[in-house]
């Protein structure tokens, strides 16, 4: 096995993290490696923001619960604030979509999607945990609109890190039959 397919093979979301998150240092090389994502024309359509600190992850956290209708109770919107407190860094993946004739905008989405697994698997081949999330929160207009995307951007996640604060036990994988098969048959 070679050291890309073990990081793969060990690869694990992690629900449960804590301080230190990524240094700069680890973060430049990180983004380095989510760059490498296929990209149909060179049209490098992902941009990240990196989100860490109290003040910042607050400022989140708010950003979650404006997406509460007005008339929800105070409870939901402390649920909301929380999941931005879950790990010390949050880092946004945006698909940033351009205007191109043979690149549709799916395309362009995939890679951004591809950009984020690189950046997780990074993060974890360096040391860190991680946790990919979407939900309602990454398609939700207002969160867009509070992170400053443009029409053309749409969230791809938020990948949640830090280092791992405890182990959690292993998560059963399908084998192979379930999910490839030949064709034609």
């Amino acid at each position: 096995m070679t050291a890309v397919m073990d990081a793969l093979l060990n690869r694990a979301s992690e629900p449960r993290l804590e301080a230190p998150a990524p240094d700069a240092e680890t973060l430049e090389k990180v983004f380095a490696c989510a760059a490498r994502a296929p990209d149909h024309a060179l049209l490098r359509p992902w941009r990240y923001l990196v989100i860490e600190g109290d003040a910042a992850l607050s400022a989140l956290g708010d950003v979650f619960a404006s997406t509460c209708d007005d008339d929800a109770p105070e409870k939901a919107r402390e649920k909301l604030r929380k999941k931005a407190l879950r790990a010390p860094m949050v880092i946004v993946g945006i698909a940033s979509h351009q205007m191109h004739p043979k690149v549709p905008e799916i395309e362009q989405t995939m890679s951004a999607a591809v950009g984020m697994g690189f950046l997780l698997l990074a993060l974890e081949a360096a040391g860190y945990g991680g946790m990919w999330r979407t939900g309602d929160l990454a398609y939700h207009p207002d969160v867009a609109k509070g992170l400053g995307l443009g029409d053309h951007e749409i969230i791809t996640g938020f990948l949640y890190a830090g280092s791992v604060s405890s182990e959690k036990p292993a998560v059963p994988r399908p084998h192979q039959k379930e999910f490839v098969s030949r064709w034609p048959q």
